[in-house]
């Protein structure tokens, strides 16, 4: 008997090491909010206050609403993706960090809502917008980008497995998320805040971008054609190349009304090291560097170009 029970506790003991060091359900659930993406909803909300600054319209309980918005839609496209990916089984071949979904740590329908009371939230802060400015043509916009970040990796036909991601995130994350921003407080469409947003969805569209590119491998065995996956490897480090580059000429015509907006060049300090990276990128652990760089060039960016569109006011 004792011979018995011997195998018994060796076989327990690394079962309860591997439980002490598995991560708490709440550092799960932070884990699977994805907060390195956080940056990216915040940087085009960033340049829309900035343009309204800029003509002297802003309006701090609007910015602060229009930042819920899309901080909430980004939680809840992610905690969508954890959910739709997991239940599909593509995480099931992933190398990234654990999933809540895929790894069976949580259980799906839990995902689900969490990602349901994020939208929930989003569209709660969208109808206080609605109610203050009376602009009622903004349900309809706020109603496209829920079921946009949905439909994602949701739904019977996914448009980010037939590489529609970039595009996508690059609309809402870019010029839609700066428009929005600034027309809610202009009362008008302002081109400072169109110009912006292509800059900021550019880099929405990077982020993405890099993480398929990690991912190609895995998404081609699980049947996810990302547009990582249908221009391969090497034309897709080439297309990321371009995203980040791209924002950066939009600062010319910046300069010539705003000088004070020279400070966002220093955002290459991120571009230029970046391509380096993922350029050369051999491993996960670099793509992975390279995402979290490029959501905080993303926000530098941002930040330093709605500054220079701020001090305009001042001097006015």
């Amino acid at each position: 008997m004792a011979q018995k029970r011997k195998p018994t506790n060796a076989s327990a003991k690394p079962a309860s090491k591997a439980s002490a060091n598995s991560p708490s359900k709440f550092k799960l659930w932070v884990s699977g909010a994805r907060l390195r993406t956080l940056p990216l909803a915040v940087a085009p909300v960033a340049i829309g206050v900035g343009s309204a600054a800029a003509v002297q319209a802003f309006n701090l309980g609007l910015s602060l609403l229009a930042l819920a918005v899309a901080l909430f839609l980004q939680v809840g496209v992610n905690y969508a993706n954890d959910y739709s990916d997991g239940i599909r089984g593509t995480d099931d071949f992933r190398v990234g960090p654990m999933r809540l979904t895929g790894s069976k740590a949580v259980p799906a329908k839990q995902v689900k809502y969490a990602a349901f009371a994020s939208f929930g939230l989003a569209a709660l802060a969208g109808l206080a917008i609605v109610a203050v400015t009376q602009l009622w043509w903004l349900l309809a916009v706020g109603a496209v980008a829920i079921i946009a970040a949905w439909f994602y990796t949701g739904g019977k036909r996914p448009y980010g497995y037939a590489g529609l991601g970039e595009l996508v995130v690059f609309v809402f994350f870019g010029p839609v998320a700066s428009m929005g921003t600034a027309f809610i407080q202009i009362g008008r469409f302002d081109g400072n805040s169109l110009l912006g947003g292509i800059a900021a969805g550019c880099w929405a569209a990077a982020v993405l971008m890099v993480n398929n590119i990690r991912d190609i491998k895995q998404d081609s065995l699980s049947g996810k054609r990302t547009l990582a996956v249908k221009l391969g490897e090497r034309w897709s480090k080439v297309f990321y190349c371009v995203l980040v580059l791209a924002p950066f000429p939009i600062l010319v015509p910046f300069l010539l009304l705003y000088p004070a907006t020279w400070i966002a060049w220093f955002a290459a300090l991120f571009a230029l090291p970046l391509v380096l990276i993922v350029s050369t990128a051999k491993t996960v652990q670099e793509l992975l560097l390279a995402l979290k760089l490029t959501s905080f060039g993303a926000l530098a960016y941002a930040v330093f170009l709605a500054w220079g569109l701020y001090k305009i006011s001042a001097i006015i």
